[in-house]
């Protein structure tokens, strides 16, 4: 009897708590979650107090917006390049009312033959109200003395060699403008930025991965041959300001 009593032994309670190596694989298993939406933030942090209508410009929400934007910008300044500013735009004023005259005309006729009153076909445009309100002009101005400031403070760094590093790069990004300069005229530079602004944005979107992969890689290298040179030059180093 008393080996039936331990063969039907009620068996030992089970921990319900789970096991410390899966607890230990769930939080590792959700630690790069929570990550990524701060890794996508930063990515585009420089890109924080661009107006959202641009940002829907240059990235191509909208193509045929976009393309009419473009393709406006691109004509202006083909044609600045090719005439002078003065031509162009006595042209482009010349296009407008052109094409404003026509319309009105239009409009007068078919109100004639038909015998109705529909207005002035540009009321709506004309009852919009595009004075400058100074408390914009206001804000804009402050944003552009900081710009302005931060700009000037940078330059005085560089230019009296407050870090020898920042300033033997900042020599060297000018000695390549020389040859960019000798290249382009400074329309050819527009354009090209133009043109930059309206299809990087968008490749960089499209394949932001591996050029992240290579721009990593290349920082790395940078980064590695600095200090290499650092090392062997000593002096090369940056100082450390007191606090």
């Amino acid at each position: 009897s008393a080996g039936a009593q331990s063969a039907f032994k009620s068996p030992a309670p089970v921990d319900p708590s789970p096991a410390p190596s899966q607890e230990s694989e769930a939080v590792s298993s959700t630690e790069p979650l929570s990550e990524a939406p701060q890794e996508t933030k930063s990515a585009g942090q420089w890109l924080k107090n661009v107006d959202p209508r641009v940002l829907d410009l240059i990235y191509w929400r909208d193509v045929r917006k976009t393309g009419v934007v473009f393709g406006s910008m691109m004509l202006v300044l083909l044609s600045l390049a090719c005439f002078s500013l003065l031509s162009v735009m006595a042209y482009l004023s010349m296009a407008v009312l052109t094409v404003t005259l026509s319309f009105r005309l239009y409009k007068n006729v078919m109100a004639a033959v038909q015998k109705t009153n529909d207005g002035h076909p540009f009321k709506q445009y004309l009852d919009l109200d595009i004075t400058l309100k100074e408390e914009k002009v206001s804000r804009v101005t402050q944003t552009l003395l900081q710009h302005i400031n931060r700009i000037l403070l940078e330059l005085r760094r560089l230019f009296l060699i407050e870090d020898l590093i920042d300033s033997i790069k900042f020599g060297l990004l000018l000695w390549v403008f020389t040859y960019v300069g000798s290249w382009f005229n400074g329309m050819t530079l527009v354009i090209l930025l133009v043109i930059d602004v309206f299809t990087l944005p968008k490749v960089y979107e499209v394949y932001k991965v591996p050029i992240d992969n290579y721009l990593n890689m290349a920082t790395t290298q940078f980064n590695t041959i600095l200090t290499q040179v650092q090392s062997k030059l000593p002096f090369l180093k940056k100082k450390v300001k007191a606090q």
